[in-house]
């Protein structure tokens, strides 16, 4: 097969746009694993979910994989890969720029991973977050979950203006 592209797969797949936040890529995002051509110009790429059943998933495996046959990449394998897990640390510079030119808070720093069991509680940990408006670290939390799992909605208390804040995880 003639492979009708001078992009590689590494560029087209970490092209594709996180269909819940567009004005990321999945580079910008930090969720490509792995791009690897074998073969016969076959692809295999992994991914790792944001969350645990993120409901975006199928579309973001549909839509690198609809890239890619755009590309002239037609045997494309997506793996999805659970270990390790994926941390908001993972987002780029560019995609932190990104979302807080957009309007959204970005996250900070993830939490801590250790190792045992992890205590339920049924109250949100306090996080500092600031109004991507006007600066503010006076702001309320509205509510842990937003349109999807990955942001909780908040309000600046100075300006007023409710932004959602992407989660540190």
């Amino acid at each position: 097969m003639t492979v009708a592209t001078h992009l590689s797969p590494v560029e087209i797949v970490g092209a594709v746009l996180d269909p819940e936040m567009p004005l990321l890529t999945l580079t910008d995002l930090g969720i490509i694993r792995d791009v690897t051509v074998g073969p016969d110009d076959a692809v295999t790429v992994t991914i790792t979910p944001t969350y645990s059943g993120c409901p975006a998933m199928g579309t973001i495996r549909d839509d690198i994989e609809s890239s890619l046959q755009r590309n002239g990449f037609d045997d494309v394998t997506i793996v999805t890969s659970l270990t390790p897990a994926w941390s908001s640390d993972w987002i780029t510079p560019v995609g932190v720029d990104k979302l807080r030119a957009a309007g959204y808070s970005p996250p900070g720093p993830a939490p801590a991973r250790t190792s045992g069991p992890i205590p339920l509680t049924l109250t949100t940990r306090p996080r500092p977050v600031n109004c991507p408006q006007c600066g503010s670290a006076h702001t309320t939390l509205r509510s842990e979950f937003g349109a999807t799992l990955c942001k909780a909605q908040y309000c600046c208390i100075d300006c007023g203006e409710p932004f959602d804040h992407v989660k540190e995880i």
